[in-house]
């Protein structure tokens, strides 16, 4: 059964960082394209960032770009997400998804508030 796992949320300052994780198994992820999404109460899930599968090509949103950096890890089999520069309103659970699929971890939540 592939299965993800989020962790590394957590509440963080304005301007601080964190860096998220999403550990699979049952799979392998380098063969996958992985995406990061977030979601807020009563809104849509949003997309964040994706990283292909085989070259690596990244994707952000535009609200994260050049404050969040995804990649992977093939030897721990995990993708991550890193944050830096956090601002409130990237508050939400963030989840990962084998892209194109209904696999989702069961999320992370990332509070920014001083």
């Amino acid at each position: 059964e592939q299965q993800l796992v989020e962790s590394g949320g957590g509440l963080v300052q304005p301007g601080g960082s964190l860096r998220l994780s999403c550990a699979a198994s049952g799979f392998t992820l380098d063969g996958y394209a992985i995406g990061w999404f977030r979601q807020v109460p009563g809104k849509a899930r949003e997309e964040v960032s994706c990283i292909t599968s085989r070259i690596d090509k990244t994707f952000y949103a535009a609200s994260v770009k050049g404050r969040f950096t995804i990649s992977r890890d093939n030897d721990k089999n995990t993708v991550y997400l890193q944050m830096n520069s956090l601002k409130a309103e990237d508050t939400a659970v963030y989840y990962c998804n084998i892209w194109g699929t209904e696999v989702w971890g069961q999320g992370t939540l990332v509070t920014v508030s001083s």
